[in-house]
């Protein structure tokens, strides 16, 4: 293949890939174990970390710690919001959650839900929101709050300059 249609190439798939981060950017609606209402949009303002998890899987529980810390730091101006998919009973997804001391919402989440936001090709996946409600960030895999707190805080000062 020659340069000019490797280049032409890439060009259409980032343009692809622009235009399917733009779809999944629009508002979602979850309701978490408590019964309240999570929508994207009321959260403008704030960052938004949604994290999709399953009990079985080590990664997922591998970073808990690290997102029940983002969730307290309120310096971060963030919200994490737990998906628990691939489930069988949803008494042990909030037994197990509790059992961790989550102290961010957990949803019972299936791949409707999941479709609201975008693919979940394994768990964990993250899908990480600005304050203006734009998703910015997509992770497959396990993420750390030092990853998460860097990139925001490159975010506000390119935000800045």
């Amino acid at each position: 293949m020659t340069q000019t249609k490797t280049a032409f190439y890439l060009l259409v798939l980032g343009f692809l890939f622009g235009m399917s981060n733009a779809l999944h950017a629009s508002d979602f609606t979850m309701t978490d174990t408590d019964g309240k209402v999570h929508k994207l949009s009321q959260y403008k303002g704030k960052w938004v970390l949604v994290n999709f998890w399953a009990t079985w899987c080590p990664p997922c529980l591998a970073e808990i710690p690290d997102l029940i810390e983002l969730h307290e730091n309120k310096q971060n101006n963030l919200v994490v919001l737990g998906v628990a998919l691939d489930y069988r009973n949803p008494k042990q997804v909030v037994e197990f959650a509790e059992g961790l001391l989550v102290n961010y919402p957990i949803v019972l989440g299936d791949r409707k839900l999941a479709a609201q936001i975008g693919p979940i090709d394994g768990l964990p996946t993250t899908y990480l929101y600005n304050p203006q409600g734009k998703l910015v960030a997509h992770q497959l895999g396990p993420i750390t709050r030092e990853a998460v707190e860097e990139f925001i805080r490159k975010s506000a000062k390119s935000v800045a300059n």
